[in-house]
């Protein structure tokens, strides 16, 4: 386990209801025979850093999920080194005390890119969004060699910001079509299909034999998605992504590997509810 066990497990978020996170870490915990509940927490932004210090009282772990992986950053007493880099976490426990945050959506980026079979080398990337999630494609991008990544989003001051993050691979873009200019990769890190039917853009304007990754997921999967399948693209929600932060965010609070197993199958059972 983590230098000091945590007494209670949380995800935070505003929205969270949607999640189907306490599907499968409870399910992990259930295997491992770990006696903790998962549960989720709608916090407001306005909320997070009181809901934080009633945590540090009982050794809280936990997710962290939109809108709040930024400003937890800025909120804890330390920092890996990866979620320093990115600004972003998703992922903290305590430590005799201390608040430590990190960042296992770049584990769970890597793990979907390499599932849907994208070519790391020489990927040329269209990110739509540029939040927490698309920090952790970002970071994945630098570490692919020869690949770039284009950020585009409606407000452009975080897109700037993680230009400076990552200056050799990442550049911004002024509109959804200068993003996709050319992309193998097109990445959507936006909310936008999680609570209905829309999408970042038509998938008539993706460029042909594009990948697609939708981080949004849902039952039976988000319409962008299926659509995108429909029009010859290989494409996928972002169920892969969640099973694998979540697996890892597991060894981080417990020290062990979940069962994954276990995990993808109360994944695959919430999904299909």
């Amino acid at each position: 386990m983590t230098a000091t066990a945590p007494g209670r497990l949380v995800l935070l978020g505003h929205p969270v209801s949607h999640s189907l996170s306490p599907a499968f870490q409870n399910a992990a915990l259930r295997a491992a025979g770990i006696g903790l509940s998962y549960e989720a927490v709608d916090v407001s932004p306005g909320r997070l850093a009181a809901e934080l210090g009633r945590l540090r009282l009982v050794r809280g772990a936990g997710n962290v999920t939109v809108p709040h992986k930024q400003a937890i950053a800025r909120l804890c007493d330390r920092l890996t080194p990866l979620a320093e880099r990115l600004g972003a976490v998703n992922t903290f426990w305590h430590e005799g005390g201390v608040l430590v945050g990190d960042n296992t959506d770049v584990a769970g980026f890597a793990a979907m890119a390499d599932s849907l079979g994208v070519e790391p080398a020489g990927a040329v990337v269209a990110c739509l969004g540029a939040g927490g999630a698309a920090s952790a494609a970002c970071a994945v991008v630098d570490g692919w060699p020869g690949a770039r990544i284009t950020l585009w989003s409606r407000g452009m001051e975080r897109a700037r910001e993680l230009q400076l993050r990552f200056p050799a691979v990442v550049r911004c873009a002024h509109t959804p079509a200068e993003a996709l200019d050319g992309a193998t990769l097109v990445v959507n890190a936006t909310p936008l299909g999680m609570r209905d039917e829309s999408g970042p853009v038509d998938v008539a304007l993706l460029p042909r034999d594009a990948r697609v990754m939708d981080l949004v997921y849902r039952p039976g999967e988000t319409r962008w998605v299926r659509a995108a399948r429909a029009a010859g693209h290989r494409a996928a929600d972002g169920r892969e992504m969640l099973l694998r932060q979540g697996a890892a965010a597991f060894a981080r609070w417990f020290g062990v590997a979940p069962d994954l197993a276990v995990m993808r199958e109360a994944l695959e059972a919430a999904t299909s509810s």
